[in-house]
């Protein structure tokens, strides 16, 4: 028989619970030895939210005797992972190991540069300071993990279930992941990617300026009309040129891309609250047939308008 993968989680500072929990829950079976290590300087005390108290018998050394070391979520206000656990990651995976973060994890193998070139989720919360404070690391918002083979990263949260059962399908085949799943009473793999949940954009751009104010309630008051861009910019007074500038300076992108946004946003609210078909949330948003629907909603968040509904459909 052969012998149970080591896997050697990190234990933060200030980590939260849950994404600490749910490598525990995932790889607590007969084919995973599951190892809580110290990472902070002083031994095996760590602080937890809430004035929790952590304590674990193992320590950085661990990590170089694993199969796959896990970084939960860490703290983002402040928290600057010890040189020790740099380090450490840097030798695991040197010396064979799968390396997977959990969320805002991802900033602790980014800061050992273990992401540098390399494809990655995080939260879609925290998307952009991973591209701030690591530029080389392709950021993938989309995604609710990614499997770069010995590098592994989640999206935000829920997603750490996701890239934990993943790797246990991976490893010892989708019936074990499923089961496991079960257990936990979680699907073993979910639909779509991550953008599904980001809230829609508002219609309006906070802080910036106003003067187009009119233009945008008049198009939203029109979505599932046809709107060109010539009409827009004779109704703001300017030429299409002048208005195309004035708009990308005050909303940030194009009329064309700022339209889609808001039709997409349209179709979200109407899935969300209504009963319509498709055809019908289609033809009201904008996007013209289901089929088209489909196609925007894949491309931009992921999944389908029915698995959309499936999952955000709000009663009463």
């Amino acid at each position: 028989m052969t012998a149970p993968a080591r896997v050697a989680v990190a234990l933060l500072d200030e980590t939260s619970l849950f994404e600490l929990a749910v490598p525990c829950a995932v790889f607590r079976s007969p084919h995973y030895e599951l190892l809580l290590c110290a990472t902070a300087p002083g031994g095996p005390r760590h602080r937890g939210p809430g004035g929790l108290t952590l304590r674990t018998e193992h320590g950085l050394d661990e990590l170089a005797r694993a199969d796959l070391v896990v970084v939960p979520a860490c703290v983002m206000d402040g928290y600057r992972p010890p040189d020790g656990l740099l380090d450490a990651l840097r030798t695991a995976h040197a010396a064979g190991a799968r390396v997977a973060s959990l969320c805002s994890g991802a900033f602790v193998l980014a800061a050992a540069g273990l992401l540098d070139g390399r494809e990655a989720a995080t939260h879609w919360m925290y998307a952009d300071e991973l591209r701030r404070r690591h530029p080389r690391v392709d950021v993938n918002d989309h995604a609710l993990y990614v499997d770069d083979g010995d590098i592994l990263t989640s999206a935000g949260t829920a997603a750490a279930i996701d890239l934990c059962l993943h790797i246990v399908r991976a490893d010892h085949g989708s019936a074990v992941a499923a089961a496991i799943g079960r257990q936990m009473v979680v699907a073993p793999h979910r639909e779509g990617g991550q953008r599904q949940y980001v809230p829609p954009r508002r219609p309006r751009p906070e802080g910036r300026g106003t003067g187009l104010a009119p233009v945008l309630d008049w198009a939203l008051a029109r979505l599932d009309q046809p709107l060109a861009v010539a009409e827009m910019a004779r109704r703001a007074g300017m030429s299409e040129r002048t208005f195309l500038r004035h708009f990308n300076r005050e909303v940030g992108t194009t009329p064309l891309k700022w339209l889609i946004q808001q039709r997409l946003a349209r179709a979200r609210e109407l899935l969300e609250t209504t009963d319509l078909p498709v055809d019908a949330v289609a033809e009201r948003s904008g996007l013209g047939s289901a089929d088209g629907l489909r196609q925007h909603f894949g491309r931009a968040l992921g999944t389908t308008p029915v698995a959309y509904r499936r999952a955000f459909r709000r009663s009463g």
